[in-house]
C-alpha cells in the first residue's frame, strides 16, 4: 500500500496558502531548497504535476487544486490529534496587538497556524496605532504587540526595517498639486515624519483629511484627492506607490516586537510564528 508523506503534504499546503516557496519556507522554518525538494518528492510520489512554475510565482495545476483540500484536512487532523494527546494542548487566551497597516499579509497566516497547532488557545487580535498599543502593553492589557517606529525601546526586538513610501490613487495626479494635499490619521506615527520631510524641502502642503480611521484616509487617497504614506509591501490594491524622487524620501521604519512574560510558553510560540511570518516577506 502506498502512503502519503505528511511532511511533503505540509510543505505543499504551506506553498499553496502562502503563494510561494520563499514564504512557505519562512513559516515552516526550513530552507527554500528543502521545501522545493519535498514538493518534488510529492509530485514524484503521485506522478502528477501539482504546481505551475512557468509564471513569475507558483500556482496550482488542476491536480494540485484537487489535492489541496485533502492535504489541508490530513495536516489539520494530524495537528489536532497531536495537540490533544500531548502536553502541547495549552488552554487560555492571549491578546495580540498589531498596527492596522501591517495586519496583512502576515497576521492571517500566523493566526491560522496558531489555530492549527493550539486549537484550545483563544487569540484576541487588537488593531490600533503604535502609540496606543504601546500604552496598552505598558498597562498589561495586551500580551504581545507589533509596532512601527523609528527606534527601539528596551525589551523590544526589531524584526525588519521597511521603507516608508508615498502612495496615491492608481494613475492619479494628486502628487502634482501645490500645495500638496496630504491625508493622515490623527494618531498615525508616519504623519510627523512625512510633514518634517516636506518642510525640510520647502514643499508647501495642506491637510486634506485628518481622521481617526484608516478607511477614511484610504477613501480620500483612492479618489485622487490627496496622497499619504504607507510601508512598502503593505499597500492596498486600490492604491499605488508614487515614483521615487517625485516627493521627498521618507526613510525607513522598524517593525518591532514586544512580548510580555505572563503567558510563558504560548507567548514564545506566538512570537516564533510572527518572526517566521515576517522573515518570509
Amino acid at each position: 500500500m502506498r502512503n502519503l508523506d505528511l511532511t511533503t503534504l505540509r510543505s505543499f499546503v504551506a506553498v499553496a496558502e502562502s503563494g510561494g516557496v520563499t514564504r512557505a519556507a519562512g513559516f515552516l522554518n526550513l530552507t527554500q531548497s528543502a521545501v522545493s525538494m519535498q514538493l518534488k518528492r510529492l509530485e514524484d510520489m503521485l506522478d502528477l504535476q501539482l504546481l505551475d512554475r512557468s509564471g513569475r510565482g507558483v500556482s496550482l495545476t488542476p491536480a494540485g487544486a484537487q489535492l489541496l483540500g485533502y492535504a489541508q484536512k490530513i495536516v489539520d487532523m494530524n495537528d489536532e490529534i497531536y495537540t490533544k494527546l500531548t502536553h502541547q494542548s495549552w488552554e487560555g487566551e492571549i491578546v495580540l496587538g498589531v498596527p492596522t497597516d501591517i495586519v496583512y499579509p502576515v497576521m492571517p497566516q500566523v493566526l491560522q497556524r496558531m489555530g492549527r497547532t493550539h486549537p484550545r488557545v483563544k487569540v484576541q487580535l487588537v488593531s490600533s496605532f503604535t502609540k496606543m498599543l504601546k500604552a496598552q502593553f505598558a498597562r498589561g492589557e495586551v500580551d504581545v504587540i507589533l509596532t512601527t517606529e523609528r527606534g527601539l525601546e528596551e525589551g523590544g526586538e526589531t524584526l525588519t526595517e521597511v521603507p516608508l513610501r508615498w502612495v496615491g490613487a492608481p494613475g492619479g495626479q494628486a502628487w502634482r498639486a501645490r500645495p500638496l494635499r496630504i491625508a493622515f490619521c490623527k494618531s498615525c506615527s508616519f504623519r510627523e515624519q512625512a510633514l518634517a520631510r516636506l518642510d525640510a524641502q520647502n514643499l508647501p502642503w495642506e491637510l486634506a483629511a485628518d481622521a481617526d480611521s484608516d478607511r477614511t484616509i484610504e477613501a480620500m487617497v483612492s479618489a485622487d484627492l490627496a496622497v499619504t504614506a504607507v510601508l512598502e509591501g503593505h499597500i492596498t490594491p486600490y492604491l499605488e506607490h508614487i515614483d521615487p524622487g517625485v516627493l521627498p524620501e521618507l526613510g525607513t521604519e522598524k517593525v518591532n516586537l514586544y512580548a510580555g512574560r505572563g503567558k510563558g510558553e504560548i507567548t514564545q510560540v506566538l512570537c516564533d510564528y510572527i518572526r517566521q511570518g515576517v522573515a518570509a516577506l
